[in-house]
């Protein structure tokens, strides 16, 4: 039986990409206290490859997420019995390490007799700023991933209403494969960022796509594509690639920034609520996207939210808070979501994604 406290002490466990992380985290009268945060990554094993190899991956994790979990436990200085509950990533993300991490919660859940809960992906990057207590519901939210880009308006908890989503890349995807045609290696998103710092961003007069079009949806495939024939025109030499990167990356900027401008003016915080803007997920560490989004809350009159770099990638800490608010809210009894099972696919809107999808079924297109 969970104890009856005011004070929550949750085990977070991510595996749904290329990360195996845990963490514990204390929430106690809406305060975070993060008592662990542990995060391996795979960048050796993929980078030959220049991208995740879903069944490399897979080993990974099924390798070491006991001994991340365990580090974890050490790290907080807590036993298993310390535990009000534990929470794992069952989706969306690649099916196996999604697995992995799910099960290894699980069992840890039985064994200890606290309830699991079973926790989207997606929600616990929507989350994430809150693990610095200091951004308050509702919140209008972009959401950009390796995976993932799409705007939500977020009014509390579970509370989630799809405004607008990539219709093909999600705009880490887009850097990632821009830098695997330009030759940069892996992870592709840094190293784009990094050359762009001395590129000329006017040198290429790359498309914005989508910009001339009502509402909020994007796209990124037409951008990546009109990098690749850019870059067949001539010799790649370091101030080429210079240029072409920060051309890019002032093309994503722009439609990002355009289509943030035009939610902002949409969305309507309440009355006496004041406007904030949050940006979650991998591509949030890119500093030039948090530039441009910043200058378009503060024309707004509102405020720009972002979760720390540690945290905008994928972590275990924004798992275990998803678990912790939940289970505050009175959302878990008994043995929790113990028969849930592991979805590849999960989206946060689940009524606009079956009402409205994003993208036609089979292999193509955003992952949400």
């Amino acid at each position: 039986m969970r104890r009856m406290t005011n004070a929550l002490t949750i085990l977070g466990i991510e595996s749904s990409c290329d990360e195996t992380a845990a963490a514990v985290l204390r929430l106690e009268d809406g305060k975070v206290t993060l008592l662990s945060d542990v995060i391996h990554t795979q960048l050796e094993e993929h980078a030959p490859y220049q991208g995740v190899v879903p069944e490399i991956a897979a080993r990974a994790h099924a390798e070491i997420a006991d001994r991340t979990v365990a580090a974890a436990m050490r790290e907080a200085g807590i036993g298993y019995d310390a535990l009000d509950g534990v929470a794992a990533t069952s989706g969306p993300g690649l099916i196996g390490g999604v697995l992995v991490g799910m099960m290894t919660g699980k069992a840890i859940a039985q064994a200890a007799g606290k309830p699991f809960i079973a926790v989207n992906h997606l929600e616990g990057h929507a989350l994430s700023p809150r693990l610095g207590g200091d951004c308050a519901f509702p919140y209008l939210l972009l959401l950009v991933s390796g995976g993932h880009c799409q705007f939500l308006e977020v009014r509390g908890l579970g509370q989630y209403k799809r405004l607008g989503s990539t219709i093909d890349d999600a705009v880490g995807e887009a850097f990632d494969k821009t830098a695997k045609l330009l030759g940069l290696g892996f992870p592709g998103g840094p190293a784009v960022e990094r050359l762009a710092k001395t590129g000329n961003p006017k040198a290429f007069d790359f498309p914005r796509p989508l910009m001339n079009r009502p509402g909020l949806d994007m796209s990124f495939a037409g951008l990546k594509t009109a990098v690749a024939r850019a870059a067949a025109e001539a010799p790649l030499t370091e101030e080429r690639l210079a240029d072409l990167c920060a051309s890019f990356q002032a093309a994503v900027c722009d439609v990002l920034a355009g289509k943030a401008r035009r939610a902002l003016e949409a969305f309507d915080p309440g009355e006496g609520e004041s406007l904030r803007f949050v940006l979650a997920g991998g591509v949030a560490s890119n500093k030039a996207i948090r530039t441009a989004l910043e200058a378009e809350a503060k024309a707004f009159g509102g405020e720009l939210f972002a979760p720390p770099l540690r945290h905008c990638t994928d972590n275990a800490a924004m798992i275990a808070l998803v678990g912790a608010e939940r289970m505050a809210a009175g959302g878990i009894e008994g043995i929790g979501d113990l028969g849930a099972g592991a979805r590849p696919r999960w989206p946060l809107d689940e009524a606009s994604a079956t009402l409205d999808p994003a993208y036609a079924t089979g292999l193509k297109g955003a992952k949400a």
